[in-house]
């Protein structure tokens, strides 16, 4: 008895700011990948398809868009964050960190 099958992967890229197309409200959008895989007796062996979205997070709608779209909102939201990893504020003026990484903060003795 051979057991065959196919199993789902849904991969969050990154989350751009966008106009929806479906509220017209400027939102957070996120850039989704599902990934369709084959598999034989539960074990994932190869992608039967590959298919790109983004859902607006105001009102829910989501649009399917081509790899090469998907691949330009992706490099656009790199180029965004100026070397910044994982969207994270910059510092603020006036902080600098200690001789080991720790901050100096005046309230603590």
């Amino acid at each position: 008895m051979i057991i065959f099958g196919t199993r789902g992967y849904l991969y969050q890229l990154a989350v751009l700011t966008l106009v929806c197309g479906w509220c017209g409200n400027p939102a957070a959008h996120t850039l989704r990948k599902r990934v369709t895989k084959f598999t034989l007796f539960f074990v994932p062996l190869f992608p039967i398809s590959t298919k790109y979205a983004t859902q607006c997070t105001f009102c829910g709608g989501e649009q399917k868009i081509p790899r090469e779209q998907a691949d330009q909102l992706l490099a656009q939201h790199v180029a965004s964050q100026d070397g910044n990893p994982f969207g994270q504020a910059p510092q603020q003026p006036g902080y600098a960190p200690g001789p080991q990484g720790q901050g100096q903060n005046p309230y603590q003795n």
